[in-house]
């Protein structure tokens, strides 16, 4: 392959990883607007102790739309992660595979393992939304 070829396979694959890390934030702001949405609407009129209860249930949903922005951040970045580390490792092991077809076992076990990414950003997702 000629280094014309690999700087523009290069610039593939990272414009590829920008637009679907683009994709993921689009979709992770999308859906956090109704929380956020309903935050700015709350006002603080009312009695004192009504009030208090709007405090606390503002502050309540100002945690709950943090806690869903870093779970999305969260499972958004592993998963970009994820598809940025499978690039490197699945082409290495297919370039294995090509040139020795009995390694097959070990190289999908590094793919796998670049998989893992993904899961560990799934988990802490679900611990920040409990």
């Amino acid at each position: 392959m000629t280094a014309m070829k690999r700087s523009r396979a290069a610039a593939i694959v990272w414009t590829s990883t920008a637009v679907i890390f683009a994709v993921t934030l689009v979709i992770s702001f999308a859906s956090m607007t109704k929380f956020f949405a309903a935050s700015a609407g709350e006002d603080g009129s009312g009695g004192n102790t009504e009030v208090k209860n709007e405090t606390s249930a503002r502050e309540s949903a100002d945690n709950k739309k943090w806690a869903y922005l870093a779970a999305a951040i969260s499972v958004g970045l592993g998963s970009v992660a994820t598809g940025i580390a499978v690039a490197h490792v699945g082409a290495a092991a297919l370039g294995v595979i090509a040139e020795k077809p009995e390694m097959a076992g070990r190289a999908l076990i590094f793919v796998g393992l670049a998989e893992g990414i993904a899961i560990y950003g799934l988990l802490v997702a679900i611990l920040i939304l409990r």
